[in-house]
């Protein structure tokens, strides 16, 4: 017997999803999910709560725009994807969601069980040829949890266990997968009430290690904090900004994913760690998975550290050998309230660091000045003088989504959820599908997505515009462009100085010749794109294409020409 959409699991389910806050599914479907298709047709007549659909076309776009989306909203997205390989094209979608503690929900079908009899059972070649043993071993490292749908039945508490999961800290995606049959079952009787499975509260920070900890900061001479998931929690923006003013406690951000401290801080020593950790007596890490690298930079053997977050000793990383003289558990804001709560300001000297770290910011500015003067008309392009004209022409409030190319040093922030970062997973491609789900989540702000060409190629360009233009997201695109894999080309020259790569500019699995003119293809999606190439040009065609995305409400594209 054929159930109706209506009165089926697909149907209950996405009720469900609408019923515990879920408001976006992203999603790539195979014919694993006709009844979740059919369920949205018929609720389109209906007037039914569900998820607002967001069509992506390809998994890992989808994920990357449900991540852009979480960043904003703090809020649970849901992903739909196809079977086996579905699952498989968003797997660097998910790594990069895992790493960066983005809770979501990520759903695939499962090939029918059964090849006949039942409503859903094999109707296409491919239910053979896709199934897998283990669909969910493909992911099964990265997720915090994986499922399968068994029975109508199940359906509030596999949901619910699912959100509350990927909702306790450290967030992270979950994998749940839906059989076509399951999906045709009636729910007609199905009543889902409230939910009563909450994502669990975080540990609160240990009294008495706050005590060892403050005890550090108020004797130290050189304190130093390390951040770069700070800016996750709502809040900590302020919390570390108060903090580090407080007590006179300079910051510098590893690579931040999430905005820690306003640029013009008084406390803010840049994004180079390096510079400062061998003169740290105390080092407080707040939520950096890697605060400084060995073969750069040490702290001191007397040097005590102190590892803070939800997973102060980030256990998802296989091997992190970094001093851990105190380990607190907790969110960042938490644990900054209760230091500050402990020490006694009396102890801390805070005029002579203050000193010190105003000589060092005058050393940073003074270095940041003549790094844009003296690229400042240099062609090809210089990444600093990029970044410095995109700090120039955005609006205060803007949200800078960046996959690696954009330098901190020369482009100012002064708000929270300002700027994000790439996940250390690097997982590439993710740039500008997360700031499409960023401008989703925060349509009334400015959002600008800046990649490397590699990047850019690999966040499948075709269907990023497609989806900007479908779905109505006028987002600035700016390539940074040198016609190189130039993380490679600096890996090799780092551990081989004296090698070949060295003398030659044509080195193999480098130079990526002959590339596509990326502003056509954004053109080709309706959108605004130009080529730029002179340096001087450069702030006059940021203007311009900021005037399409905000005045005409179109998405536009720099390919701007750089050096290496």
């Amino acid at each position: 017997m054929t159930v109706k959409a209506a009165d089926s699991v697909a149907a209950a389910y996405l009720r469900l999803l609408s019923e515990r806050g879920v408001q976006y599914l992203f999603g790539n479907a195979g014919t694993d999910f006709a009844p979740i298709v059919e369920a949205y047709a018929e609720f389109s007549n209906d007037g039914m709560p569900a998820p607002q659909p967001v069509l992506a076309a390809h998994e890992n776009l989808a994920v990357s725009m449900a991540h852009g989306y979480a960043m904003l909203s703090r809020r649970i997205p849901a992903v739909m994807v196809h079977v086996s390989v579905g699952t498989a094209n968003m797997i660097c979608g998910a790594m990069n969601a895992a790493r960066e503690n983005v809770g979501m929900l990520l759903t695939a079908g499962r090939s029918p069980i059964t090849e006949s009899g039942q409503h859903g059972s094999r109707d296409g070649y491919i239910h053979w040829a896709q199934e897998m043993y283990d669909q969910a071993g493909m992911l099964r490292e990265i997720v915090k949890w994986e499922y399968e749908l068994r029975n109508a039945g199940q359906l509030e508490t596999v949901v619910d266990r699912a959100l509350a999961i990927a909702g306790t800290e450290p967030r992270g995606p979950v994998y749940l997968s839906l059989p076509r049959e399951v999906l045709g079952e009636p729910a007609a009787a199905m009543q889902s009430g409230p939910t009563r499975l909450q994502p669990a509260a975080p540990a609160a920070p240990d009294a008495e290690t706050i005590s060892l900890a403050s005890d550090l900061l108020a004797r130290a001479r050189r304190p130093l904090i390390v951040a770069a998931n700070a800016g996750r929690e709502p809040g900590a923006f302020a919390a570390l900004a108060a903090f580090a003013e407080r007590f006179a406690t300079p910051v510098t951000q590893h690579k931040p994913r999430y905005l820690g401290l306003p640029s013009s801080h008084p406390m803010n020593l840049g994004y180079d760690p390096h510079r400062f950790v061998g003169e740290a007596d105390v080092i407080l890490v707040l939520d950096s998975d890697v605060p400084w690298l060995p073969v750069q930079a040490q702290p001191k053997p007397d040097c005590k550290v102190i590892q803070c977050g939800f997973d102060p000793l980030h256990t998802q990383i296989p091997i992190r050998g970094f001093a851990s003289d105190l380990g607190i558990a907790g969110g960042c804001i938490a644990i900054l309230a209760a230091i500050t709560k402990s020490i006694d300001i009396k102890k801390v000297d805070v005029s002579a660091r203050r000193d010190w770290v105003v000589t060092e910011r005058a050393k940073l500015d003074d270095e940041r000045r003549d790094m844009i003067e003296k690229n400042a008309h240099r062609m090809p392009m210089h990444p600093a003088w990029v970044s410095h004209c995109i700090g120039a022409a955005k609006d205060s409030n803007a949200i800078v989504v960046n996959e690696y190319t954009l330098q901190l040093d020369y482009c100012s922030f002064e708000q929270s959820d300002s700027y994000f970062g790439s996940s250390s997973a690097s997982g590439l491609g993710w740039g500008p599908g997360a700031a499409l789900g960023a401008k989703l989540a925060a349509p009334e702000r400015q959002v600008i997505a800046v990649s490397g060409d590699g990047a850019y190629l690999f966040s499948n360009p075709v269907a990023v515009h497609h989806a900007a233009a479908l779905h109505k997201l006028p987002v600035l695109f700016i390539v940074m462009n040198n016609s190189m894999w130039n993380a490679v080309r600096r890996s090799t020259l780092q551990m081989y100085p004296q090698g070949e790569t060295g003398r030659g500019n044509d080195t193999p699995f480098t130079r990526l010749g002959h590339l596509p003119a990326f502003e056509q293809v954004c053109a080709a999606a309706g959108g605004y794109g130009e080529r730029v190439e002179d340096a001087a040009e450069l702030p006059a065609a940021i203007e311009r294409a900021l005037n399409v995305v905000q005045n005409e409400g179109r998405q536009a594209l720099l390919n701007v020409i750089c050096g290496v």
